[in-house]
């Protein structure tokens, strides 16, 4: 099959590769729902937020500072609340917590959409790698501490990547997660991309016999400002092979912004979609067992954080 029928293919419910967060949301009336969006001030997440406000929605928009938040939700005219949350620091994240809870809404989909990529140098936070903190502890800090204001039917969307193939054989290595046994760029930030994987589909689990759903999601590949850190040669290519093989950003958003608000996602959960359809991580990330572990692993991280 042709590189260009693949990027012209749909899957079963209708959409594919080359749709966009609009296809996805066409006819979706969002009015009087909430979305918490990360990662709102830009790429994928600032496209998120302007299509879920252009269907109705209130968006939450959270950036590393408020001021952030504000510019990107007056960039694109959404009716948004601007939180500040810093991923990277616990007492941000769960000061944003508090945020959303002091607005007295329930929260229908959180978007856990931020996060940084193949930081050429271990940089350690809080003893661990800083990519597995920022990517996966941040979000997991913020999403358990907001599950009582989470919706009886609402949504988290975990947005992974199919760099996590590129994670150790393991999927996550809990034993080097401060990367004292070896680091690579790509091979801790896929590490962290696994981490989502898994921690939506053990949080899918804590979910069952609900309406609730978690799932993680594949964007796509997308030049944005998430590839800052790259090493410059690899961003050459990508300017040469991008008009051929990377999304645009309407593109990249539209599978995080179908499974958190399009009804046709409203019963899958534990799943890893990609072009807007279920797809299959690799094997590890299908291990239930390895989710626990990596639940209680993250619970024991975040319980010896400051407060």
């Amino acid at each position: 099959m042709s590189l260009l029928a693949v990027i012209k293919g749909k899957g079963k419910n209708g959409f594919g590769y080359g749709s966009t967060a609009e296809d996805v949301t066409d006819g979706v009336d969002l009015g009087g729902k909430t979305f918490l969006v990360t990662g709102c001030n830009s790429g994928i997440g600032l496209e998120s937020m302007r299509v879920l406000a252009l269907r109705g929605a209130h968006v939450l928009a959270a950036a590393r500072t408020v001021e952030k938040a504000q510019d990107a939700a007056a960039s694109v005219g959404a009716d948004a609340t601007p939180i500040a949350c810093e991923l990277s620091e616990p007492a941000s994240v769960r000061a944003a917590a508090d945020a959303v809870r002091d607005t007295g809404r329930r929260v229908d989909a959180i978007l856990c959409n931020a996060g940084i990529m193949a930081l050429p140098k271990l940089t350690l936070h809080h003893g661990y790698d800083l990519q597995f903190f920022t990517n996966h502890v941040g979000h997991f800090i913020l999403v358990t501490n907001l599950l009582d204001v989470l919706a009886d039917d609402g949504r988290v969307v975990m947005t992974s990547s199919d760099a996590h193939k590129q994670a150790p054989r393991a999927g996550v290595d809990v034993e080097n997660l401060d990367g004292s046994k070896g680091y690579s760029s790509w091979g801790n930030y896929g590490q962290s991309k696994f981490a989502n994987i898994l921690f939506a589909k053990a949080l899918a689990k804590r979910f069952e016999g609900s309406a609730r759903t978690a799932n993680a999601v594949h964007p796509g590949v997308i030049r944005t400002n998430l590839a800052r850190h790259m090493n410059p040669l690899a961003g050459v290519g990508m300017a040469m092979v991008g008009p051929i093989v990377l999304k645009t950003i309407p593109q990249g958003a539209a599978t995080q912004v179908y499974v958190a608000a399009n009804p046709g996602a409203a019963h899958h959960s534990g799943e890893y979609f990609k072009d807007c359809n279920v797809g299959k991580p690799r094997a590890p990330g299908e291990d239930p067992a390895l989710a626990e572990r990596l639940w209680e692993k993250t619970e024991e991280i975040v319980a010896g954080l400051p407060a």
